[in-house]
């Protein structure tokens, strides 16, 4: 088992405050692909990249091919961390990743945090108790398993990057559909 890089102070400021990564992997063909995500940081060297719920292609190339490179957004000095994806499938192993996650994302400004802190205080004292999943749980939990749950364990060193991280790919579509950025 390798040892987590040494992260410096101004990365752990960044990974602390942001709410959004760019990460490339290869697509199926081996091209790159860079897209922007979400994800929690608990402080250690692996961050868990999750979203709404639904199927994503991210996750099914990750799975296929899990080396990636992070690339930080935010912050004055950028990142590169070279890492490997474990797409979590388990429940129980899921949870706790996606729980941290949903608390994280519920400091953003306009999030429902009052709302949402009690649906999820709700939903993590019956996994405590281990009550069944009934009534509003039962809705808790398909979210839950519906959310895309990526852990990526930092490899090696983290690299300052003087510029911006690399651009967000364009998306493949299939051969009758346009893409049309917005903005």
């Amino acid at each position: 088992m390798s040892e987590t890089p040494k992260i410096p102070e101004d990365l752990k400021v960044i990974l602390g405050e942001s709410f959004a990564l760019r990460t490339t992997f290869a697509r199926r063909d081996g091209t790159p692909r860079t897209l922007e995500t979400t994800y929690g940081w608990s402080g250690g060297g692996e961050v868990v990249l999750s979203g709404f719920p639904g199927k994503r292609d991210w996750v099914a190339s990750l799975a296929r091919n899990p080396e990636v490179q992070i690339h930080t957004v935010e912050g004055g000095l950028g990142f590169d961390i070279p890492g490997r994806a474990r797409v979590l499938g388990d429940r129980e192993e899921r949870l706790p990743h996606l729980f941290a996650f949903v608390d994280r994302w519920s400091l953003r400004p306009g999030f429902p945090r009052r709302r949402f802190g009690f649906l999820l205080g709700a939903v993590r004292l019956n996994r405590k108790l281990g009550l069944p999943w009934w009534g509003p749980f039962y809705l808790a939990r398909r979210i839950f398993d519906a959310m895309p749950c990526v852990v990526v364990s930092f490899t090696g060193p983290p690299q300052r990057r003087r510029g911006p991280p690399p651009p967000i790919s364009s998306p493949r579509l299939a051969r009758n559909q346009a893409y049309h950025p917005q903005g």
